[in-house]
C-alpha cells in the first residue's frame, strides 16, 4: 500500500475466494499470493 499499489484477488462468479491465512495477509497489507497452505510432513521412519 505504501508503494501506491494494491493487488486484489480475482473475482470469479461474483465471489472472491481466499483462505483464512490469505485474508489475514491481505488485511495486514502483505502479498496474499505468497501465502500457501501448510505442507504435511511425515515423521521420519527409524532404520531397522
Amino acid at each position: 500500500l505504501e508503494d501506491g499499489k494494491f493487488c486484489w484477488p480475482a473475482i470469479t462468479d461474483g465471489v472472491v475466494r481466499l483462505s483464512a491465512a490469505q485474508l489475514q495477509a491481505l488485511l495486514e497489507g502483505l502479498d496474499w499470493r505468497r501465502v500457501h497452505d501448510a505442507r504435511e510432513t511425515r515423521a521420519p521412519v527409524a532404520a531397522s
